[in-house]
C-alpha cells in the first residue's frame, strides 16, 4: 500500500473584497502550469434565505509525480461566505466583484510508492523500509522540501490574488 505523509497544512483568510471567479481560475490555471492534475472532489453552493447572499465550498485535489516512487499531493478545500456581488469603481470604470469572506486549507501531503509496487510480498516490504530508511533518507528530505516550497509557493500567490483584487 503506498505510503501516505502530511509534511505541512497552510490556511489563508481573506474579508472584505475580492473577485471570486478570477481567485477560482487562477488557483486552477497555476496547479496545471506546475504540472499538477486537479480534480473536484467537492463543489457546492448555497444560496442564502433572502437571496442576496451565497456560501461556496469545493475541495480539489492535486497531484504530481515526481518519479516513480515519489508524487507530491495537494488537497485544497476553500470555504468561502457571505458571498454577494457588488460593483466597484476602479481607475473610474465599473467593475464587478464579490465581497465575503474566504478561506482556505492547503494540505501538502508526499506518497512513497504510489502504484504499491513495494507490496506484492512481506520480502519487498521490508526492502522499502530500509531502502526508506538507511538508503534514501536524503532524498526524502528533499521531496518534503520541494512539496514545502510548492505549498508556501502556491499559498502565497492565492493570497496576493485575494490582496490585489481586494485594495483596487
Amino acid at each position: 500500500m503506498a505510503e501516505k505523509e502530511e509534511i505541512l497544512r497552510e490556511k489563508i483568510a481573506h474579508t472584505g473584497l475580492f473577485d471570486f471567479k478570477a481567485m477560482y481560475s487562477y488557483m486552477h490555471s497555476w496547479l496545471i502550469d506546475e504540472g499538477f492534475g486537479v480534480t473536484e472532489e467537492k463543489y457546492s453552493e448555497k444560496v442564502a434565505s433572502g437571496g442576496n447572499s451565497r456560501d461556496i465550498s469545493f475541495l480539489w485535489k492535486a497531484s504530481k509525480r515526481l518519479s516513480d516512487y515519489f508524487k507530491l499531493e495537494m488537497e485544497i478545500e476553500a470555504t468561502i461566505t457571505e458571498l454577494t456581488d457588488v460593483e466597484v469603481e476602479i481607475d473610474g470604470k465599473k467593475k464587478k466583484m464579490n465581497k465575503g469572506k474566504a478561506g482556505l486549507e492547503i494540505k501538502g501531503i508526499l506518497t512513497r510508492d504510489p502504484d504499491s509496487k513495494w507490496d506484492t510480498s512481506a520480502f519487498y516490504s521490508f526492502i522499502r523500509d530500509v531502502y526508506n530508511k538507511y538508503i534514501i533518507p536524503g532524498k526524502i528530505d528533499t521531496v518534503q522540501n520541494i512539496l514545502r516550497k510548492t505549498v508556501k509557493t502556491f499559498k502565497e500567490e492565492v493570497k496576493s490574488v485575494l490582496e490585489l483584487t481586494g485594495r483596487r
